[in-house]
Formats: structure tokens, sequence, C-alpha cells
């Protein structure tokens, strides 16, 4: 494998956790321009090193389970959140975009805001923990592995990091979990990216129409 396609796996997910990390010590009021910067340089990250994008394959089988999934994800998120008391890993930015009502940044953010969601981060982290880490922490040479096939020790390898990534980190590893057996259940690097971005998409609606922003 290339150095190119092996930097497809991983330099993307690296370069959005150092943004997120340098945006906590942004502004508020500069939130919405500098959450739009990183959509663009994430974006670029994933075009430039394209090559890991030929792992998502279509799979009309599996859209509309996958979609399901995404749901009861959401819903166990925000469940477990709300019912279950537990410490979180820090906060996230909950930035209200509500005062940005009325400005042609409201829709501009909204749009780039969800974009973000549904398509940039679970085609990115699908790519780094379901394709790359699953295989990789199975056999080094993962390419030789089919997408969907890990070991035990990958599994709870990377439900420890999807929970480590998250400030909610006990819904983080219950959606890693599902995400990755539902990798297992269909070999479709495509379903997990479905059923991700259908999670998120919902959150987002879910965040909007109930003012959560928390969860942003």
């Amino acid at each position: 494998m290339t150095a190119a396609r092996l930097a497809g796996y991983w330099v993307p997910m690296v370069v959005f956790g150092l943004l997120t990390w340098l945006e906590s010590y942004v502004s508020i009021e500069h939130y919405p321009l500098v959450y739009m910067g990183k959509a663009a340089i994430v974006t670029t990250c994933l075009l430039l090193l394209r090559a890991p994008l030929a792992d998502i394959r279509m799979k009309a089988g599996v859209m509309a389970p996958s979609v399901l999934i995404g749901l009861i994800v959401l819903i166990l998120w925000v469940g477990i959140d709300r019912l279950v008391p537990y410490q979180h890993l820090g906060s996230r930015t909950a930035f209200d975009p509500t005062p940005l009502r009325g400005s042609s940044l409201w829709f501009a953010f909204l749009a780039v805001r969800f974009y973000g969601l549904v398509v940039m981060v679970p085609v990115m982290e699908e790519i780094f923990w379901r394709s790359f880490i699953l295989r990789y922490l199975t056999q080094a040479d993962f390419s030789r592995l089919a997408v969907g096939t890990f070991s035990a020790f990958a599994l709870w390898v990377t439900v420890a990091g999807s929970a480590l990534s998250h400030p909610e980190w006990l819904v983080g590893a219950v959606a890693g979990l599902v995400y990755a057996l539902w990798l297992r259940r269909t070999g479709s690097l495509f379903a997990t990216i479905l059923a991700h971005a259908t999670t998120n998409a919902a959150l987002g609606v879910y965040v909007l129409a109930t003012g959560q922003y928390q969860y942003w």
C-alpha cells in the first residue's frame, strides 16, 4: 500500500481532531466561521487523499435497515444520556445558532453544519475506525482483509476509541459497538456510513427542535 493511500485513512481524522481542539480556544462569536473553515480543510484532506473512498461501495439491500439502525442509535444516544447519570469527558462547544436568525450566516452555517454532521464526519470516522483501525489491529497488512473482518481485540479497541473521542463516552461506546457489529453483519462500509449519517442527521434535527445544543 502506498504512503498516500495509507495517509488517506488517518490524516483527515487527525486534522479534524487538531482543529476541533484549536476550536475550543476561539471566542464563541467566531465559531460559525471557524467551523466552516474546519469543514473546508477536512473535506480538502478527504478529497486529496481520496484513495480510501474506494472502500465505500453502494449496496442497495442494506439501505433501509441501515437507516433504521441509525435511528435506533439516535434513540439510545439521547435516551441513555438523559436517563443514565454518568460523568462526561469534558464538553462540546455547544454553539447556539439562534442569534444568527435573519442573517445570511444563519443558512450558511446550518448548511455547513449539517454537511459536517451527515457527510463529512460519517465518511471520515467510518473510514478511520471501521475500515482502517478494525482491520489494522487484526492484521498489520490490513488491505488483505475484507472490510468487516476483524478480531475481538480490534473491536473493543475501536469501541474504547469511540468512547474516548466523545464527551458522552458511554453512548459513544454504544454507537461504536453497534456500527462495528453492523459492519460485521453486512461487510459494507457504505452500510455503516449510512447508519452513522442517519444518526447524525436525526440528532441535528433533534437539537434544532429542542434547543439541546450541548450535543453540537
